[in-house]
């Protein structure tokens, strides 16, 4: 599925999204002093990967399992657990399978990924039940750990969890159960960044992510139209 520069793919507007958010990212790290550093190269990692992903390109599955490990570390360093386990334990195996499957579900000779049209009953309450299994388990889990945030990394996980399951199944709600996510993770950083001002790169990370998350379900919407039409 990767046969050419995927930059060359990008419009106009995803130009200005990608750089704009390279941007916004950049700076808070600079302000965030060399302790945001770290956060920094994660955060323009993970908003590269999600213009890709809004695209459907292969390549951004591969990058997101690269976020996740930077993610997994910061996330770490500041007790939350819960985003560890997340990232390292499900985000990105989940990424991984969704890479496999991805690969295997072109659309036709292009870059593209098929899009699916609609979810099956069965394959909706497989995820809630997951989702709820998952909640429960991390909740006691994060509990015994002493995890900073408890019930804010918690839900964390059970948004993460439904987002990286509709990225495997290819449904363009991925992104809105993404942006939710990103409203978790804006409010936990947040709270972090009372702390430690370094931080305060997570938190426009974020954000960023949530405005490309957004225009992750705009487009996708507008690809699976134009994939039913096609054929």
């Amino acid at each position: 599925m990767i046969k050419e520069n995927p930059f060359k793919k990008l419009t106009r507007f995803e130009w200005m999204l990608w750089i704009s958010s390279l941007s916004v990212i950049l700076v808070s790290s600079l302000f965030s002093g060399t302790e945001g550093l770290l956060s920094g190269i994660a955060s323009l990692i993970g908003v590269t990967a999600l213009i890709f992903i809004a695209k459907g390109m292969v390549l951004g599955q591969v990058m997101i399992i690269i976020f996740a490990v930077f993610y997994g570390i910061i996330s770490f360093a500041f007790r939350y657990y819960g985003e560890v386990i997340t990232y390292l334990g499900m985000s990105a195996p989940m990424a991984l399978l969704a890479l496999i499957s991805w690969i295997k579900n072109p659309f036709g000779d292009t870059a593209e990924v098929k899009i699916r049209e609609r979810l099956t009953y069965k394959q909706i309450t497989i995820g809630i039940c997951g989702a709820l299994l998952v909640t429960l388990l991390f909740y006691f889990i994060l509990k015994e750990l002493g995890n900073a945030s408890l019930l804010v990394s918690t839900f964390s996980v059970t948004t993460s969890f439904f987002a990286s399951y509709l990225v495997f199944l290819r449904s363009p709600h991925y992104a809105l159960a993404y942006a939710i996510n990103d409203i978790v993770l804006i409010i936990l950083w947040i709270i972090a960044a009372t702390k430690d001002i370094s931080c305060l790169s997570m938190v426009f990370c974020f954000i960023m992510f949530f405005i490309n998350d957004l225009y992750g379900f705009y487009n996708w919407k507008i690809m699976q139209k134009k994939q039913s039409s096609v054929g």
